[in-house]
């Protein structure tokens, strides 16, 4: 049997842009990306802290070192710039692999979006 655990977490970044016209999803600087090991494409849980919206979308690439945090189509109406988010993503493994998993938690600066 496998279960959904935690994979990584960027916890507590600030929203940079909301781009209602864009086909989908979030822009995530690519720096956020590698240390959360979250991959373009991979599918995400956006937690909105500011108003307690809770979506799915996926990640695409944002400029490294940019601090870019930009949610994207239909989605954008449920943030504002500078409502601070949490992304995560998860896997699926089997409970014993599970037991032993150690997610990949990144806590970045939430003025500038970018690592300690």
């Amino acid at each position: 049997m496998n279960i959904e655990v935690l994979k990584s977490k960027i916890h507590r970044v600030k929203i940079t842009g909301a781009d209602l016209n864009y086909i989908g999803s979030i822009t995530v600087d690519e720096d956020l990306m590698d240390a959360a090991r979250i991959i373009e494409g991979e599918k995400v849980s956006i937690v909105n802290v500011n108003n307690g919206e809770r979506l799915d979308t996926y990640v695409i690439k944002g400029n490294r070192g940019s601090g870019e945090v930009t949610m994207n189509g239909p989605a954008a109406r449920r943030v504002q710039p500078g409502d601070i988010i949490i992304i995560i993503s998860y896997a699926s493994m089997p409970v014993e692999d599970a037991k032993k998993y150690r997610p990949a938690i990144v806590f970045p600066n939430e003025t500038t979006n970018r690592l300690n």
